[in-house]
């Protein structure tokens, strides 16, 4: 499991994806969020500004990333 670390108060959705490494632009990160492939939280998430905080945990094609302040 990996870890984004937050510069700010919280990272959006699509933003977090690039940072993980696990999308490679922002166009793919839409798509896939789009396309219902991402969940937070457990919960299949389909905004990409979607605001993450602290403890917040990203899935999305058998990778996990929390997110930690």
């Amino acid at each position: 499991m990996s870890k984004i670390v937050l510069r700010e108060d919280y990272i959006k959705l699509g933003q977090a994806l690039k940072a993980a490494h696990l999308v490679d632009s922002g166009v793919e990160a839409k798509l896939v969020i789009q396309d219902g492939q991402v969940k937070v939280n457990g919960e299949v998430e389909t905004q990409r500004g979607k605001k993450l905080y602290d403890q917040d945990i990203i899935t999305y094609n058998g990778a996990t990333v929390t997110i930690v302040k």
